[in-house]
């Protein structure tokens, strides 16, 4: 598989694929970098991650052990410069060693610098490789191809055999004898370039298609037994490989018990195997989801393959009105009449809401007479209305659409309640996660500054940047202070943790140093007082701070910093220097810390850059080359304008992979 990572998007998204059918794949479609997936870890780390054994499998990746368990796994990221473009992510039977081979690991690395150079190119050329709805599917690469004599003397085996079937990967038949025709009950014309559990009512349950599709995920073979009919059941023998599965089929016969026939199951009846393998996928899936657009883009991303729908509106019940939090295969303008509807309204999802009653309709025209105000999207002729409840409670309601008309079986009508119950479940735990988690970023915002203080002689700009998706708030923090006609001192800094402790501490750490700047402290002095306090709260917590006190009278500023990063100094030449500085214990670790005070020149157009690591850490990396990066793209960079030029930084530490941690940053500039 190969997995892109769009510019400015974190999620890896499946570009080609080889060796599986895309209704096995559709899961792993778009995969979120912060998922815990070998492709996603990969991406992130930057490393090789490799995956030996089913045991390491299962307790580092269950979601993933639960569709391919008996694997072994190795993702790749593909890396030009800084930047990563996507991974390549191989999988192989676990018969394979536990070992990822030397001349494995060659061949994966010589393919992730080639592809990266390809990519490259295309994108320069104006010609990106786009992942589209569905990845490129390549071919089966054939060792050599027999000549004529071989192939008809194979051709001459397979007719020969009793029961031969060839399936490709997506389960079509692609050639079956005369005798495999009769054993199946059809003739081969009716079931050429078909799947056999599509043609067959015999073969609705989902055994066929369970089978088919473990023994083309695993690679090995597998059989099981079928009855066509009270007196005549028939053994199946699969053998998979690259290309896809022969089947071949033995018939044994069986007395009937009674001498009457069984009843026959009606095809439509049973669920599909591939739909149960998305549902458990779904199911899985929902336990990692963290906020309600998770939810919103797990649903869609799952339940559209596994119910063949076309489109997918999840909404939930809030203040007596249906609110839209996630859609797809509907536009923007098309569903914003639908957001804030009211549950009096009496539209079908509203009826289906608050009646906790589920509304299917097969077609248009029935919609259409059930509600004569019904606005059809497009061609959709299908329509499922599902209300997501909890014990009773109206959480949301989950809508799906279809191109064509459709029965909706009573069986498929159990399992989208069922799986409406697990959404339910996950997106109650999600919009109570999303409220406490605006309650504490409504609280970190309210401590830092809503803007900085004017200054005569100098020019700043700041950012605080919240880190990504399944994380809490932070306690980053920064701050400038005014403290008298020609000085000023700032201040940036890092509370231990990721939560409303942290943030709370953050906003009485901020207090404590601005209050001291403003009494004229020095800078080791007024960090030492600084630590005194965090000592005394016992929260249990550390932080980092770095202060600096601007003389801009006498051109020069004296810094002193408790563990934190050293500040970046750029020069009126554009010459940039990473500020090594004596560091100072974190504060709040001991009550008798002592810290250092270093005075620097600052004449007119310097610029000095305050950051917290947020923005140059990333697991797996050097933090160290990642700061003297840092410190060349700002000597290279030619923006005249505060705010381009940290923006410009940012995009710098933001430009490969998300970042796990909030990101505070301060500019100073002193004017000429």
């Amino acid at each position: 598989m190969l997995f892109l990572l769009p510019p400015g998007e974190p999620v890896l998204q499946l570009a080609m694929l080889y060796g599986s059918p895309w209704g096995i794949a559709a899961p792993w479609s778009r995969i979120r970098m912060e998922e815990s997936i070998p492709a996603a870890e990969a991406a992130r780390e930057r490393r090789l991650v490799w995956v030996g054994s089913s045991e390491e499998m299962a307790l580092n990746y269950p979601r993933l052990a639960l569709v391919v368990p008996d694997h072994t796994v190795a993702a790749s990221p593909i890396i030009v410069g800084d930047a990563v473009l996507g991974t390549v992510c191989l999988l192989w039977p676990s018969s394979h060693s536990t070992h990822l081979r030397r001349e494995e690991s060659e061949v994966l690395d010589t393919f992730c610098r080639q592809a990266g150079l390809v990519l490259q190119r295309g994108a320069k050329s104006g010609d990106p490789l786009l992942p589209g709805i569905r990845p490129v599917l390549l071919e089966p690469v054939r060792l050599r191809t027999p000549d004529r004599a071989e192939a008809l003397a194979a051709y001459d085996f397979a007719v020969r055999l009793p029961g031969a079937v060839s399936l490709d990967l997506e389960g079509r038949i692609t050639f079956l004898n005369d005798t495999a025709a009769d054993l199946l009950g059809a003739p081969a014309v009716d079931l050429l370039d078909a799947c056999p559990w599509e043609r067959l009512q015999w073969l609705g349950d989902p055994t066929f298609e369970d089978r088919f599709r473990d023994t083309v995920i695993s690679r090995r073979p597998t059989h099981f037994t079928a009855r066509r009919s009270p007196d005549l059941r028939l053994s199946f023998q699969l053998y998979p490989d690259d290309t896809g599965v022969s089947v071949h089929i033995v018939p044994f016969r069986t007395a009937s018990s009674a001498g009457t026939e069984q009843p026959v199951r009606s095809l439509a009846e049973p669920p599909e195997a591939t739909t149960i393998y998305h549902l458990m996928h779904l199911a899985a899936s929902l336990t990692e989801t963290v906020r309600v657009e998770d939810v919103a883009d797990k649903v869609g991303d799952q339940l559209l393959p596994a119910f063949g729908a076309a489109g997918l509106a999840l909404m939930t019940a809030d203040d007596g009105r249906l609110r839209v939090v996630g859609h797809q295969g509907y536009s923007a303008a098309f569903m914003a009449r639908f957001d804030g509807e009211s549950l009096a309204a009496g539209s079908p999802p509203a009826r289906a809401l608050t009646s906790h009653r589920p509304l299917f309709f097969t077609s248009f025209a029935e919609f259409k007479r059930a509600y004569p105000d019904a606005v059809r999207y497009g061609d959709r002729d299908a329509w499922a209305f599902l209300p997501l409840l909890i014990c009773g409670r109206p959480v949301g309601i989950l809508v799906l659409s279809y191109d064509q008309a459709r029965h909706f079986p009573p069986t498929e009508r159990n399992l989208l309640v069922s799986v409406a119950g697990l959404i339910a479940q996950a997106l109650d735990r999600a919009r109570l996660y999303d409220a406490k988690d605006n309650l504490a970023r409504t609280l970190q915002n309210g401590l830092l500054p809503h803007r900085l203080p004017d200054v005569p002689g100098l020019r700043t700009a700041a950012r605080y940047l919240p880190a990504g998706h399944g994380m809490d708030v932070g306690g980053d923090f920064y701050d400038l202070i005014r403290c008298g006609p020609a000085s000023a001192a700032a201040a940036i800094g890092d509370v231990q943790g990721h939560n409303v402790q942290a943030a709370a501490l953050m906003g009485q750490l901020r207090t404590a140093v601005h209050t001291q700047a403003m009494a004229g402290m020095r800078p080791d002095e007024l960090l030492a007082r600084t630590n005194q306090v965090m000592y005394d709260f016992d929260s249990g917590l550390f932080a980092s701070c770095l202060y600096v006190h601007l003389d801009l009278a006498g051109g020069s500023a004296r810094l002193a910093t408790a563990g934190h990063l050293p500040p970046l100094l750029r020069h009126p030449d554009r010459r940039t220097e990473i500020l090594e500085l004596p560091a100072g214990p974190l504060l709040g670790v001991t009550a008798d810390a002592e810290y250092s005070t270093v005075e620097i020149p600052l004449p007119p157009g310097t610029t000095i850059a305050l950051y917290t690591d947020g923005l140059v850490e990333v697991p797996g990396a050097d933090i160290n080359r990642a700061i003297v990066s840092l410190a060349d793209r700002f000597a290279r960079a030619r923006d005249d304008d505060l705010e381009a030029l940290i923006d410009t930084l940012l995009h710098h530490g933001l430009r490969s992979v998300p970042r796990t941690d909030d990101i505070a940053m301060l500019l100073i500039h002193t004017a000429t």
